[in-house]
């Protein structure tokens, strides 16, 4: 059954349930919403499992689900209103929102007029986008978390997730370690958590890189960028202000970041894997990267630092997000089901070393 078939049966179920949408069109249609404030204020793309502007009274968890390189944010929302209708999640207490990040071949379709664009790598990391209000993919979630972070929107709101894969995968990291909102949601009395899944890369702090199962400080010959944003915090981008790598570490460890890999996402030579050498320099595939950056954490903090992190492997699991996502610690995590839940599902590994 095709993506599109699967998305109008469980909208159709949902009805049957009494967990309907408001109207179908925001299921199956992105919605434009205005975010930023004043006359700072911008359109943007997003699929919801309801209108953005209905009553969000009883709402209690919103999850963002974020695409991957390929954007295609409507497959990732309709992989996760499948899995809520799946593991029995409601719509009047979970907000399922799905960002669409638009790049320069997306330019011509009519509907999209209007929007922002990036570079297709640039709104991965945070650059700014190529067309007016010429703003940070990562200020657009700062806007987006505001929005659901209104207490006189979502009165009852107790927790954000943020969930990417991929590419996606790779966004959040980078926004869980940079962003400067974090502490304000918190403050509102909201819980703020990230989950990041099979990344083809992650955010060094310091110019060590894996050597073995430790870390030394890494010979650039022939890779001299190795450090340079978006792998370490050379010329990294004005979004993240002025800090130290420690600085940025210290506040990162405190932030709640939980890592899943698919145990069998190790082919080096994938399509979709970032293959350049500052990747490389990381891991020789995304399992082995996230495996490292785990290890690398630890090596930073020192027993020192009390991390807020935790990682799974997903056994059996390789570069799915639709697997991924279906892992029962992948539905604790983003929908608060239990793991002892008799639902279908691949098995999690805690990771420790």
């Amino acid at each position: 059954m095709t993506t599109f078939l699967l998305t109008i049966f469980f909208w159709a179920v949902s009805i049957c349930s009494g967990t309907a949408m408001d109207t179908p069109a925001a299921l199956l249609q992105p919605q434009r919403i205005e975010l930023g404030k004043g006359s700072a204020t911008y359109s943007f793309s997003v699929y919801a499992n309801r209108p953005m502007n209905s009553d969000m009274k009883r709402v209690k968890r919103v999850v963002v689900i974020q695409h991957g390189l390929q954007r295609n944010g409507q497959d990732y929302f309709n992989e996760g209103m499948r899995l809520m209708m799946a593991r029995g999640v409601t719509n009047d207490k979970t907000l399922l929102i799905a960002p669409d990040f638009l790049a320069t071949p997306d330019v011509e379709i009519a509907e999209m007029q209007g929007l922002p664009f990036w570079k297709v790598m640039g709104w991965p990391s945070g650059e700014v986008s190529i067309n007016a209000p010429y703003l940070s993919s990562f200020k657009v979630f700062d806007d987006l978390l505001s929005f659901v972070a209104n207490r006189s929107r979502f009165p009852a709101l107790v927790r954000i997730v943020v969930v990417g894969h991929s590419d996606g995968g790779a966004f959040v990291q980078r926004y869980a370690a940079l962003n400067k909102i974090h502490k304000r949601i918190l403050s509102s009395g909201i819980e703020l958590r990230y989950v990041v899944a099979n990344s083809p890369s992650y955010l060094y702090f310091t110019r060590e890189r894996p050597n073995g199962h430790t870390f030394t400080y890494f010979n650039p010959a022939g890779c001299h960028s190795y450090n340079e944003y978006r792998y370490g915090i050379d010329k990294i981008i004005p979004y993240a202000g002025k800090h130290t790598g420690q600085q940025l570490f210290m506040r990162y460890a405190d932030r709640d970041v939980t890592y899943l890999l698919g145990s069998d996402d190790k082919d080096p030579n994938h399509r979709l894997l970032d293959k350049s050498c500052s990747a490389e320099a990381q891991g020789a595939n995304r399992l082995k990267r996230g495996l490292a950056y785990i290890r690398y954490e630890h090596h930073l903090a020192d027993n020192q630092v009390k991390l807020k992190h935790r990682g799974y492997e997903v056994i059996g699991v390789g570069h799915s997000y639709e697997e991924m996502l279906a892992s029962k610690c992948a539905i604790s995590l983003i929908f608060g089901v239990p793991e002892e839940k008799k639902y279908s599902g691949a098995v999690c590994k805690k990771i420790s070393f």
